[in-house]
């Protein structure tokens, strides 16, 4: 399962709102490491520089100085549409006769390739393979004259997923989807205005958190302040999996600090998968909290069993073949000493295709472990996300197709307990009805026969009424 993106926007004059954003992002790595970008304005045209990689390799110190202005977004991209390449990265810029913006996109369009063939045929040009440029397209094409207007529009046609920033040569514009699917919040900084994918982004720069962007609303700063404009939309649509696995542990979504969740969800682990065991401990860093949470329930001691390497995946140095196939080794390495002998409890986030879990059980029983018994704390993922989340087809899912002890015995594992879909809402401490729980029960907020495969129209010519790509 791969993040998301992060986005981040920030509208503050006598602020180096370049720099800032360079921050925001670094905070917000975690959700997107193919690439990274900055759109700049400065009240009367807009600069950008994007790169592939990490945002600590994406610019330097005169790129950034080159980026002039008082109003900046940013972005930070896991492909969900549309392939990793450079002419893919955001923010990407649009424009016509009356308007230029640039736009930063989390999340997934499922009718994107049908508004791109419209556009197409209303003469509009696409240099990208995403349904990012789709968005700004149909922003910039719309019919209304008011720039709230041009959005509101936008948003009526666009069906799915997405948390926008999107820059003007004078304002700075936050939007969130009707159904809420991707978190977005708004705080304060240095007499300035910051929109951010998670509070952390606002923590590392020194922001005031003020609340969150709701579902369905558009922000809109300029010199004169804050502007909020709503469609309504009685379906909500919050990603569970941004409570599991996608949010860092220090964010604060709905009011939930996700540390807190993520350690209840491992105590109710616990509860409803108790075993005799002699250590517990999460598979790091994602299920460290719930680990603790399980231990702190079961009274049974919390271990670090598994050391990680995490800066594996974070370089363009391709690993020879040898290297590839030793797989998890390059991202683990286990504490013989301390698992020796030992009965675990392994805590993991989630369970997609099931081809590494095996090879952490087995890992961890070439170290020594007497024991393996396996909780994780999402439900069985029997059904693929089209919101936003690379997760897998259906046919790859491995609960699509297997029982929880037929997937027990192809992972090897001695015992395997999933959280319940009760147990993981009674953990998080919101309602049911606000969060999509599609991946576990086939029930989507909207209708998905439009979803299309990421890399689907990759082959086709640029221009063509045929191609398409993603965020």
């Amino acid at each position: 399962m791969r993040e998301s993106c992060g986005i981040f926007g920030i509208y503050a004059p006598g602020v180096d709102v370049a720099r800032v954003t360079f921050f925001g992002l670094y905070a917000l790595q975690h959700r997107g490491q193919e690439s990274a970008g900055i759109a700049t304005a400065d009240g009367k045209r807009i600069y950008l520089h994007t790169s592939m990689g990490l945002v600590s390799q994406a610019f330097t110190e005169d790129e950034l100085t080159e980026l002039e202005g008082h109003i900046a977004i940013g972005h930070t991209r896991y492909s969900t549409t549309g392939s990793s390449r450079p002419g893919n990265a955001q923010p990407i810029v649009a424009r016509n006769n009356s308007l230029t913006i640039a736009l930063a996109h989390n999340g997934n369009i499922i009718n994107a390739k049908f508004l791109r063939d419209e556009l197409c045929q209303m003469g509009y040009e696409f240099t990208t393979t995403t349904d990012s440029e789709v968005i700004a397209n149909l922003a910039i094409s719309s019919p209304e004259h008011r720039l709230a207007d041009k959005i509101k529009y936008t948003m009526r046609r666009l069906q799915g997923a997405y948390s926008l920033v999107i820059l003007t040569k004078d304002k700075l514009i936050g939007v969130r989807d009707l159904m809420g699917v991707r978190p977005l919040c708004l705080g304060t900084i240095d007499g300035g205005w910051v929109i951010a994918s998670e509070s952390c982004a606002l923590d590392h720069i020194g922001a005031q958190f003020v609340r969150e962007i709701e579902p369905g609303e558009i922000v809109i700063i300029n010199k004169n302040g804050v502007k909020s404009f709503s469609e309504n939309n009685d379906r909500k649509a919050l990603c569970i999996f941004e409570y599991i696995y996608f949010a860092r542990p220090d964010s604060i979504i709905q009011g939930k600090l996700l540390y807190l969740a993520r350690q209840a969800m491992g105590k109710i682990l616990a509860r409803e998968y108790p075993v005799e065991a002699d250590l517990v401990m999460g598979v790091p860093d994602s299920a460290t909290a719930a680990g603790i949470g399980y231990a702190i329930a079961s009274d049974i001691p919390y271990c670090e069993g598994l050391i990680k390497n995490r800066y594996v995946g974070r370089t363009f140095i391709e690993p020879d073949q040898r290297l590839r196939d030793l797989g998890v080794k390059l991202k683990f390495n286990p504490l013989s000493e301390t698992i020796a002998g030992k009965r675990l409890v392994v805590v993991d986030d989630s369970i997609v295709r099931g081809t590494t879990t095996p090879k952490v059980v087995a890992m961890l029983k070439r170290a020594g472990a007497r024991e393996v018994h396996l909780r994780i704390c999402s439900p069985p993922i029997r059904h693929p996300c089209f919101f936003g989340v690379d997760m897998a087809t259906r046919w790859e899912l491995i609960a699509a197709h297997k029982t929880v002890d037929e997937i027990r015995d192809t992972i090897g594992a001695d015992s395997l307990g999933y959280i319940s879909i009760e147990g993981l809402i009674e953990s998080i401490g919101l309602p049911r009805e606000i969060f999509c729980l599609a991946c576990f029960t086939g029930e989507y907020p909207i209708p998905v026969q439009l979803e299309m495969d990421k890399l689907a129209l990759e082959a086709i010519p640029s221009g063509s009424l045929s191609e398409l790509g993603g965020s």
